[in-house]
């Protein structure tokens, strides 16, 4: 099977990642990353003091909570970059300089292939059934594909509902809507009226007692 591109892009990168990382050295790689870390967590967690700062000039509350976020990443990147600058330095000048720079190439291959790993991950996922040849018949195809197999293995099933939730921990869930209540029994109208008690039919026939006069007397006449 002959060398196809995928193959020399692999090569020719990860010699180039390589070369820079032995040059760098070790420590001042590993210590990049470390305040790309860094920058990111304290972006993640302190950037709720610096929103209201900027909600009077940002009407959308992503977008202000976005902009805190970067403004204490990139204060954050600048501070801790000058101090792992100054222990990188201090590292390589120090007896383990050859060492450092040896592991550095090794580290700088490793991550060259990583990138290669991820890139064609994303192209496959756009060409689909569709790959080229050059990809398809690629002797470094296998091991790059079983690398980002093992990376998708990784991520959430759903990273961006994990990622808002990480964001908006106190959102609260959606709201179940109760039963309806029983309907009351419909009040009797007429207002007061109604609470008074119903004439008795049975009174209609009684006759009057004994020693109530039948008929009035007349009323005795005016002089």
């Amino acid at each position: 099977m002959p060398i196809t591109l995928l193959d020399g892009i692999l090569v020719g990168f990860t010699l180039v990642s390589a070369m820079l990382a032995m040059v760098r050295g070790f420590s001042r790689e590993i210590l990049s990353v470390v305040s790309w870390a860094a920058a990111a967590a304290a972006a993640f967690f302190f950037y709720k003091p610096v929103l209201p700062y900027l909600k009077p000039y940002i009407d959308n509350d992503k977008i202000a909570m976005a902009a805190a976020a970067g403004v204490v990443f990139i204060i954050a990147l600048i501070v801790v970059s000058v101090i792992t600058m100054k222990l990188a330095d201090w590292i390589i000048d120090s007896r383990i300089g050859a060492l450092d720079r040896t592991l550095g190439f090794l580290y700088g291959a490793a991550r060259g292939i990583l990138v290669v790993a991820v890139a064609l991950l994303f192209f496959n996922w756009l060409a689909g059934a569709k790959a080229p040849a050059w990809v398809t018949d690629a002797k470094s195809r296998p091991l790059l594909e079983s690398i980002g197999a093992k990376l998708e293995s990784l991520l959430p099933e759903d990273p961006e509902n994990a990622i808002l939730k990480k964001l908006n921990p106190n959102q609260p869930a959606t709201e179940t809507p109760a039963a309806p209540d029983a309907p009351a029994a419909d009040a009797p109208a007429g207002g007061d009226d109604a609470n008074a008690p119903a004439p008795d039919d049975s009174d209609a026939g009684t006759p009057p007692a004994d020693n109530a006069p039948a008929n009035p007397a007349p009323a005795a006449p005016a002089n």
